[in-house]
């Protein structure tokens, strides 16, 4: 039923638990695996020798951080005798990375987690998953993290 699944995650424990149900459907149906964290590579705004260079760290740090979480989602499928692909995703707007790569890879479903934020943390943050669910033109599976 499924053929390909694409699983962004961000190192949490709620992307995590989107690996595992991954897991869970790629063992029942025989699907492929992407496993994907999308870098911001825009979060500064200023001009200056200091904003370059705090863009640099900046992107040290989260490419650092990305292939760490991608690592332990592929640790966890590997765990269970699931090989999967990753990839880090340059994009400003991370939903858009999400669903344009699920497109172009052909995914046909999106397994991800909600981190559950409400009131004015909802407000400010935003949810990734919203948008996802929005724009998506596949199935979007959202895993619940702890509230």
């Amino acid at each position: 039923m499924f053929n390909h699944i694409l699983v962004p995650i961000d190192g949490s424990e709620t992307s995590m638990l989107a690996v595992s149900k991954a897991s869970g459907l790629a063992l029942a149906f025989g699907s492929r695996i992407t496993l994907i964290h999308v870098i911001d590579n825009y979060p500064f705004i200023g001009v200056g020798a200091d904003y370059a260079l705090g863009q640099n760290e900046y992107l040290a740090a989260a490419t650092a951080s990305a292939n760490a979480a991608l690592a332990r989602g592929v640790a966890a499928l590997a765990a269970e005798g699931l090989h999967s692909d990753q990839r880090v995703i340059d994009g400003h707007v991370v939903h858009e990375g999400i669903v344009d790569t699920a497109i172009a890879i052909a995914a046909d479903l999106i397994v991800m987690g909600s981190h559950g934020r409400s009131g004015i943390e909802k407000l400010l943050l935003g949810s990734v998953t919203q948008r996802v669910l929005q724009d998506a033109p596949m199935p979007v599976l959202v895993v619940k993290g702890g509230l």
